[in-house]
């Protein structure tokens, strides 16, 4: 008899910790293994939160590293990732994640889990496509509940809200520097944490002047824009953003994309 281990996808958010907590509750947690993907690039309080979750859960994360951050592989590739190309995500995460699953578990002998909620939904399909013949669950989508209403949770457990949450980022993910990020988000970055900002807009000039082009993370009205004009244009106000930009925040694509 198979004895089948139910795998979750533990990415440092809200939702992928709710997703652990529900699987543990149906299954047992001596049939469940969460595992993280380091990108080496997070937030320090994201690596505490996993001691949190490590520590009120009374299990062991499973850590995968690819040693190498987005950063890394943008000089690599001598490219500036974009919401469009970003291989980062591909690279650091599911590629690690899917090579680790093959070595170890066999279709028959496990079930993946994904913390993406109903407002993500859309993201199920390419996921469910890239990692056949492996079955993948999303219990929050079966889920009407709020973020808000999941970090409520997260205080009634006795853990910490995580840092960028508590400053008002969407994600917990790549320290707040995700480069699928929209012009809301990065905005966002600029006023609550600008220390962090200014550290992705170096990196895009050095990668710009590295490369020899112009490539940026953002684009505005169909043009290459950098966080170096965004912020300029922010801090002197020589713009105006309009609401569509403002409430533009993007969305990792994390393990969306496997070999």
């Amino acid at each position: 008899m198979v004895v089948v281990k139910h795998i979750v996808s533990l990415s440092g958010g809200i939702g992928s910790y709710i997703t652990l907590k529900r699987v543990i509750a149906k299954y047992g947690k001596e049939n469940v293994i969460a595992v993280f993907c380091d990108t080496l690039y997070e937030d320090g309080d994201l690596y505490l939160f996993l001691e949190r979750i490590e520590k009120i859960l009374k299990i062991k994360i499973i850590r995968l590293c690819s040693g190498k951050t987005p950063i890394q592989l943008q000089f690599e590739n001598r490219f500036v990732f974009n919401s469009r190309v970003a291989l980062c995500s591909k690279e650091l995460k599911s590629k690690m994640f899917n090579q680790w699953l093959k070595e170890n578990y066999t279709p028959k002998e496990c079930i993946l889990y994904m913390g993406i909620d109903w407002s993500e939904a859309h993201r199920c399909e390419a996921i469910t496509r890239n990692y056949k013949p492996y079955k993948v669950e999303y219990p929050l989508c079966e889920e009407m509940m709020f973020k808000s209403e999941y970090f409520e949770e997260l205080k009634n457990d006795g853990i910490e809200l995580p840092r960028l949450y508590k400053i008002g980022l969407t994600h917990n993910n790549c320290g707040g520097r995700c480069v699928k990020a929209g012009i809301g988000h990065w905005l966002q970055l600029l006023e609550k944490d600008r220390n962090r900002f200014i550290e992705a807009e170096n990196n895009e000039l050095a990668l710009q002047r590295f490369i020899g082009k112009d490539y940026t993370h953002l684009k505005r009205k169909g043009k290459p824009y950098s966080l170096h004009q965004l912020r300029l244009d922010k801090e002197k106000q020589l713009t105006i953003f309009d609401f569509e930009e403002c409430n533009d925040f993007g969305a990792c694509s994390c393990f969306s994309e496997v070999d």
